[in-house]
């Protein structure tokens, strides 16, 4: 069959691979993709933005395709599965509404609310005056939110009261109506990701993301510098606690809001100090660089998952099956990121650090000629499996010494606190 798959990241690359190690799958055609997308005969991209749904339908009619899997959350908001459904294409990923979960801070708020889901304290402002007040009667440490997409940079954490005033006149110069301000919680973050045809849920390993830009979790936030799986945090005896409290009351919410949502649920969650897992956001899609460190260690085909959540078959399918390994993403970003950074470097080393056993999953990168350019912030993932941590930390890490651009970055620490 023929798949399309709608995004540019590093996410749709790792999909793109993954999809095409099943023989069911003939040929990957990537809207816009990147550089890495279309090195294979079996995959190529086509310069379609991941928003003009008329030319991505066009696209899929004229080139016979059979499923469309979405990639970023922007098409996802915006009702590109509405749009393709309602031309007879089959698509993964949640509807309009659904998808809120993830672009709306406020409806997913109060969506956890109703559903009973342990999540942070929070309330929504229209004006910076009334937020304000609110930080300043409830004091810091504190979080404020945007309410809508910002590719993992809406959301910042306040050490103190000013750096929270900040932050609200932050958002709301930068064109956000409305904001959420939440209470800090302490713990550890994890990623669970979980695949639904909207009347199960499969989950997949837990993943470790690491946020900030600098080493030691210092700096700004960003879409992701690096993440591990599976995640030790997750005991099983914890997976059954994340899966009867904050997965299948979703579920179950969104059927009793006759929400139709067929892809991926993703729960980004704070394991506290005393065990108890909270959510701190949902996202309607594979998480990035997460889905980089997972994918790899999936061994069943996920053409068949996501095939089986589309035809609502996910029940049916049997347990997942992985490799009995550990991964290590590291992501390489363009000097400056996630401020200003320079595009068009020549980078080097892809074949060398893939030669070494490990996959290279490209982001920021485009073809010229014959060379691999940047071209974004987050340039390249790079994943390497092993028996343990310490070694796919290790195999990662030697790969990313074989990658040289230049004012190339990276984080050395990706995996430190299970190493």
């Amino acid at each position: 069959m023929k798949v399309l798959v709608v995004g540019n990241g590093g996410r749709e690359h790792a999909l793109a691979r993954k999809l095409l190690e099943s023989d069911k799958v003939e040929q990957v055609f990537c809207l816009p993709g990147n550089g890495g997308t279309a090195t294979t005969s079996q995959s190529s991209n086509y310069p379609i933005n991941v928003d003009d749904f008329p030319k991505i339908a066009e696209f899929a009619k004229s080139n016979q395709i059979e499923l469309v899997v979405v990639g970023p959350e922007l098409p996802l908001s915006l009702g590109i599965t509405d749009y393709l459904q309602k031309t007879g294409i089959k698509v993964f990923g949640p509807d309009r509404i659904g998808a809120q979960i993830e672009s709306s801070k406020y409806w997913a708020k109060s969506f956890m609310l109703e559903a009973g889901i342990p999540t942070a304290q929070g309330e929504k402002f229209t004006d910076r005056e009334s937020a304000k007040a609110y930080i300043n009667q409830t004091g810091a440490p504190i979080v404020v939110k945007a309410d809508g997409l910002a590719a993992g940079k809406g959301v910042i954490v306040a050490n103190t009261v000013t750096e929270a005033l900040n932050a609200v006149d932050y958002l709301f110069d930068s064109q956000y109506d409305l904001i959420v301000v939440e209470e800090y919680l302490v713990g550890e973050e994890v990623s669970i990701l979980a695949l639904t045809d909207g009347l199960s849920l499969r989950s997949l390993l837990p993943a470790q993301d690491h946020k900030r830009i600098g080493a030691r979790d210092t700096g700004a936030n960003t879409g992701g510098m690096g993440a591990y799986a599976p995640a030790p945090i997750v005991t099983p005896e914890l997976m059954e606690r994340i899966d009867k409290e904050v997965l299948q009351p979703t579920l179950a919410t969104l059927q009793q809001r006759g929400i139709d949502y067929r892809g991926v649920l993703y729960a980004g969650l704070m394991i506290t100090p005393e065990g108890e897992p909270k959510v701190l956001e949902f996202n309607c899609r594979f998480g990035d660089p997460e889905t980089q460190a997972i994918l790899p260690l999936l061994e069943t085909p996920l053409i068949d998952l996501i095939l089986a959540c589309c035809d609502r078959q996910l029940a049916q399918q049997p347990p997942l099956a992985w490799y009995p390994q550990v991964s290590t993403c590291v992501v390489i970003a363009a000097g400056g990121y996630p401020g200003t950074y320079e595009k068009g470097k020549i980078i080097s080393g892809i074949e060398q650090a893939e030669a070494l056993g490990a996959q290279v999953f490209h982001a920021g990168t485009k073809r010229d000629g014959e060379n691999i350019m940047t071209d974004g912030g987050r340039v390249l993932g790079v994943t390497a499996t092993g028996g343990d941590f310490p070694a796919a930390i290790a195999n990662a890490y030697q790969a990313v010494e074989c990658i040289k651009f230049e004012n190339m970055y990276y984080r050395p620490d990706i995996g430190d606190r299970v190493r």
